[in-house]
């Protein structure tokens, strides 16, 4: 009895052993891809420009979020910072900070609240709180920045300057201390002094214009 002999072209039988080499290989592979974790992307980092001036060489945790935020940012700008409060009998100045902030922020005025609880324990809550009595009482819209100390033995580092600048401490809250394009520290107002008055109005113009 014979047998019939079926020749297989060479062309194809190296197709075939390249075709299950690739899936074999394949396979072994795969899971090894399956289990790498997707990288994250790595954040950005942003240098701090030469032009800003040493008072603004610092970095505060933003209310709403604890996000740091470079005051650099602010560098050219005239600064009114206001430590705050939010059961103060002065504490209906915000209403006027923001309109302060909503009339000159196009000319370059920015306002930097610093909620404390330095005077009368008048800031007792949390930042989510406080964030959201600012906004929900008073819109307030300007930059706030996390509860800090204001006064006494370790004022945070801008104040610390502030203090030095001026010779003045915060005697309570809304103490106002405004900061030229230059950043050299112009002036300081008492808690009195409201962000409608003519002297703080008048000062913060001045500034704008030069």
């Amino acid at each position: 009895m014979v047998f019939p002999v079926h020749f297989v072209e060479p062309t194809m039988t190296f197709s075939i052993r390249v075709v299950s080499l690739s899936l074999l290989g394949f396979l072994s592979t795969a899971p090894a891809f399956a289990q790498q974790p997707a990288k994250a992307a790595a954040p950005a980092l942003t240098a701090r420009p030469a032009s800003c001036p040493a008072i603004l060489r610092q970095s505060f945790k933003r209310l709403q979020d604890d996000v740091p935020q470079d005051l650099c940012q602010y560098a050219g700008k005239v600064v009114l910072v206001v430590n705050t409060a939010s059961y103060c009998g002065f504490t209906s100045q915000y209403e006027g900070l923001e309109g302060l902030y909503a009339k000159y922020a196009d000319k370059g005025l920015v306002v930097l609240g610093f909620p404390s609880n330095d005077f009368g324990k008048q800031e007792p809550g949390s930042s989510k709180e406080i964030a959201d009595f600012c906004y929900n009482t008073y819109g307030v819209k300007f930059p706030m920045f996390a509860k800090t100390v204001v006064s006494g033995s370790a004022p945070n580092p801008l104040y610390t300057d502030l203090i030095k600048a001026t010779g003045k401490t915060p005697a309570w809250n809304f103490h106002k201390y405004l900061i030229g394009r230059d950043g050299k520290v112009l002036d300081s107002f008492p808690s009195k002094v409201k962000p409608t008055d003519k002297e703080l109005v008048g000062a913060v113009e001045k500034a704008l214009a030069s």
